[in-house]
Parts: C-alpha cells; sequence; structure tokens
C-alpha cells in the first residue's frame, strides 16, 4: 500500500488534470479503502441528493448512459431515482467498446434490484420519443476522454442537444475535455444546462467558450482521501473566502495610518478624471493608510472636492500624465486608469519602469503602452503585477487561438518577465512568477461595467500599500472586489450595476469574509 503523508497547507482548491483526479481515487481505493463500486456508489449519492433537492416526481427521468464508469455512475443514479418513487428510463449507447467492471456491477443491481427499463441505442433509430418536461442525465462519457466523439456516440449527443429538455451531466459534458480542447468538435459535446462535477471542477469549465457545455456547474464532494488531495500536486487553485480568511491580516490597537502605508495612484486625463476618483476611493476603502493622486492640473479641484480623504499632486501638464514624481516616500505605485496612450504619457510611464523599486500596479492604458512599445516589458519591475483584460492581454502577449492557450500563454509570461498577471473574465486568472494560477470564485456578469477595473487597479494598489505581498494582495483584492460586486448586485440587479456600486460594498464583503463561521 502507498504511504500519504500529509502536508497541512492553506484550504485552497486544487484544480487537477483528469489524469490526476484518476490517480487520486485510485489513491482513495487503496488508502481509505473503500472498493471501485462503494465509491462509485458514493458519488451516485452525491447526484441523487442534487437532483431530488430540485426536482419533483412528476418528471419522467432518462438516463443516457456510455460503457465506461460515467455509465456506471448513471445506473447507479437511476437505481436510487427508482427506489425513491421517480419515474427513470435509461439508455445505453452501444459505442462497440467493452463496459467497466463497475458499469457491469451496477447494470446487475439496476436489472436485480428494480423494474427500470434498459434500452440499448445500436443506431440513431433506437433514439426514444423524450416528453418536453422530462429530465435528462447525461453519463455517456466522462473526464477520461481523449479524443473527439465521433460515429454513433455523436449522432446522439447532436440529438440530445436539439431536445427541449433539461440536460444535467455527470462529472463532464460528454465530450467535453478537462483540459486543452484545441481540436475538439464542438458539436459533438452535449451542452448541459447543469454539470455536477465529483470533488473539483475541471480546468475546461474555467473558460468562457465553454460555458456553452457546461451550464452552471456545480461541486459535489464525494470525500476522496484527503491526504491524497494533499499530497496531489497541481499549479491550478480555485480561491474561496476561508482562504482569503486566512491570509487577511489583524489590525493592532495601536497601528495608525503609517503602519498602512502611503500609495501613489498615477490617473487620469481630461475628460477621464472618473477613473482616477474611483480608484484612489477603492484604494483607501481597501485599508490604505494614506494615498496620494498625481494626475492632470484639470483633475486637482475634481479630485479633492469628489474624495477629501485623498491628497492630490498635480502634474505639469494640465490634460494628461506627463511627469513622474519621486518614489521614496511612497510603498506602492498604481498607474493606468484613465491615462491614454498620448506620446508625454507614455514617455512617463517609460520613466516610471525604470526608476521604480516599490511595488507597482499596471492597469488599462498603462499596459496598451506596453502593447505599442513591446521592448519596455523587459523593464518591468520584478513582481509587478498587470492587470488586463483579454484584450489588453494580446496587446502584450500576441494572439491565441483559445483560452487554454492563452492561460499557457499567461503563465509563460508571468514566468519569463516575474510579474503577476491578473487576466480578468468571469473567473478572473492570477498566475505568478513560479507558474501558478488562482482562479477567482467570486463576481457576477453585472460587473462587466465601465470602472470595474479601475476599481481593482485601487484596491491591488491599497493591499500592496498595507505591506501584503504580491500573490496575497492580488487574490485578497480580486476576491474582495467579485464579492463586493455580488453583494451590490444582489440590490441592484445585473444590469444596474455600477462601479461605485462596487466601492461602496467593499466594506460590507470585508465584514462577510471576517463574520461568517469557516
Amino acid at each position: 500500500m502507498e504511504e500519504l503523508i500529509f502536508v497541512k497547507e492553506r484550504n485552497t482548491m486544487k484544480i487537477f488534470t483528469s489524469k490526476q483526479v484518476k490517480e487520486i481515487d485510485q489513491l482513495t481505493i487503496t488508502n481509505e479503502p473503500v472498493s471501485p463500486e462503494g465509491l462509485m456508489e458514493r458519488a451516485a449519492r452525491k447526484l441523487f441528493t442534487w437532483i431530488t433537492d430540485r426536482f419533483d416526481k412528476s418528471r419522467e427521468i432518462l438516463v443516457f448512459a456510455g460503457p465506461g464508469n460515467n455509465g456506471g455512475d448513471g445506473l447507479a443514479l437511476a437505481r436510487m431515482l427508482w427506489i425513491e418513487g421517480y419515474k427513470v428510463l435509461t439508455f445505453f449507447i452501444n459505442t462497440g467498446s467493452k463496459t467497466s467492471d463497475c458499469w457491469e456491477v451496477n447494470r446487475s443491481r439496476l436489472k436485480n434490484e428494480t423494474a427500470v427499463p434498459f434500452y440499448v441505442i445500436n443506431q440513431l433509430t433506437d433514439f426514444p420519443e423524450v416528453q418536453r418536461n422530462s429530465i435528462l442525465i447525461d453519463a455517456i462519457f466522462g473526464s477520461g476522454l481523449t479524443r473527439p466523439v465521433d460515429g454513433l456516440a455523436a449522432e446522439i449527443i447532436r440529438k440530445i442537444n436539439q431536445l427541449d429538455v433539461v440536460r444535467i451531466s455527470v462529472d463532464i459534458p460528454s465530450g467535453l475535455f478537462g483540459e486543452d480542447n484545441t481540436g475538439n468538435i464542438a458539436e459533438n459535446i452535449v451542452s448541459a444546462h447543469y454539470t455536477l462535477s465529483f470533488q473539483f471542477p475541471k480546468l475546461s469549465f474555467l473558460f468562457p467558450e465553454n460555458y456553452r457545455f457546461t451550464g452552471e456547474w456545480s461541486v459535489l464532494p464525494i470525500e476522496l482521501h484527503e491526504k491524497a488531495i494533499h499530497a496531489t500536486q497541481s499549479n491550478y487553485f480555485l480561491t474561496d473566502r476561508s482562504d482569503i480568511f486566512f491570509r487577511l491580516k489583524r489590525r493592532g490597537k495601536f497601528d495608525h495610518k503609517g503602519t498602512y502605508g502611503h500609495g501613489l495612484l498615477i490617473s487620469g486625463s481630461y475628460g477621464k478624471m472618473g477613473a482616477a476618483i474611483m480608484g484612489a476611493e477603492a484604494a483607501l476603502r481597501s485599508g490604505a493608510g494614506l494615498l496620494t493622486c498625481h494626475v492632470p492640473g484639470c483633475g486637482v479641484n475634481i479630485l479633492q472636492t469628489a474624495l477629501p480623504e485623498a491628497m492630490v499632486q498635480p502634474d505639469q501638464s494640465e490634460v494628461c500624465i506627463s511627469a513622474i514624481p519621486e518614489l521614496n516616500n511612497f510603498t506602492a505605485a498604481g498607474i493606468g486608469p484613465g491615462i491614454g496612450t498620448g506620446k508625454e504619457t507614455q514617455s512617463a510611464l517609460h520613466e516610471l519602469l525604470k526608476m521604480c523599486k516599490i511595488p507597482l500596479v499596471i492597469d488599462a492604458d498603462g499596459i496598451n503602452i506596453l502593447g505599442l512599445n513591446k521592448e519596455w516589458i523587459s523593464l518591468l519591475p520584478e513582481n509587478s503585477v498587470l492587470t488586463p483584460h483579454p484584450k489588453e492581454f494580446e496587446r502584450i502577449a500576441g494572439k491565441t487561438g483559445n483560452s487554454y492557450e492563452r492561460l499557457m500563454r499567461q503563465t509563460e509570461f508571468s514566468r519569463r518577465h516575474k510579474c503577476f498577471i491578473v487576466l480578468k473574465g468571469a473567473f478572473t486568472a492570477i498566475s505568478d512568477p513560479e507558474g501558478s494560477v488562482y482562479f477567482n470564485s467570486t463576481g457576477n456578469p453585472g460587473m462587466a461595467t465601465a470602472g470595474s477595473g479601475d476599481v481593482l487597479t485601487g484596491m491591488i494598489t491599497g493591499m500592496l500599500c498595507q505591506g501584503y505581498k504580491p500573490l496575497d494582495a492580488c487574490l485578497i483584492a480580486v476576491y474582495v472586489h467579485g464579492l463586493a460586486g455580488d453583494i451590490a448586485a444582489g440590490k441592484t440587479g445585473f444590469e444596474s450595476l455600477i462601479a461605485t456600486d462596487i466601492i461602496r460594498n467593499i466594506g460590507n464583503a470585508f465584514i462577510q469574509i471576517r463574520s461568517d463561521k469557516l
């Protein structure tokens, strides 16, 4: 028996490859110990609970099962549903492949313990008539798939996708690969409304082009061996509240504003002073002790009126950023929101890159300027934080064919330039110089609004001011930013949410993180 050594670490959810999950399954079977059939029973019971909590017995449930263990999960689920009193039909897709041992066990139990009809689909004409209000369980292929679906299974999947029914995929939509779907055939992948993934999400769930297949996904814990999970290495993580809770510092009774640093925010241009205001308030709301805003001359009165808590230092230009102040008095700096990409501003950023020795955040037009002057990327101070959206990232790193390729490019960029990339999106991906990537679990579509990124820049800058390490600053700021957006959306709805709503709820997000029981 393989001995597993337990190493305690923060409770960050790891994201494993499909191969690694299979290995963890085997380690669970070996070390718990539990039989393969027992582990499948455990997984099916979780599926059963999720489905029976949401759907009553008035709806017919159709289980489409393939020949492997994913199909075995489906057959075990069918048995449990029938015993509970649901009307269940099962359909076996005969691809010609040998059925797994666990499949055989559950086929036998289904036959001996229930009266669930079992139909074999040998050709497309065997496909059943399906009632509109039915629930279809996709248990055809699991995460071990390594090539695009073809033949009869592809025909069945395309037929399934045409049905006006609720589609629920077991572990992963059939046909979808767990990681890289480059070269996969989209029409031969089940388009699920819900995906119920065992123990961990799949990496491919976090990419926007795969949402059409996964729908809303949930992770169902099936008690895989904890030591096996800790012993298995991964470069991919999904941050949750407990992880952020343990990263947050506690404030001391005798702390003062100097304890929490003095930040510099270089932002704004004529007509874009709102970006400076939002970034500055977000930095202060995130805990920075002091903040100075370096802005064009035209923005001084605007900023001091809108945000009296911030100090203001005017640029020599009335309309744009044209120079960089001395940095000796600052503990962290942020640049980019609303600065434009004019020649004078480009020169100012160039000067900052050459002189900066403090933690630095670069966003928005700061990144666009780097895209216009790619040779300057080599000047990035070590451990700088860049916060692009996908198009901005493309400008500094080049085009990619899909999200998986972009993720590979992102990790390579962080390694090569020893920087942190906060690639903004539904699951904002934070890559570090060591090659790890942390996906964020908070946020909502309402945050796709003007100024949301400026708020995040201010928040990361504010966290760096307080002495947080760059990784912790990024993880905390991104999580709190998303949670503040979630709290705001609960009050305004998605359509009406604006960036200042996020700022107003930063404090509520911190309260929620600190006050809820873990």
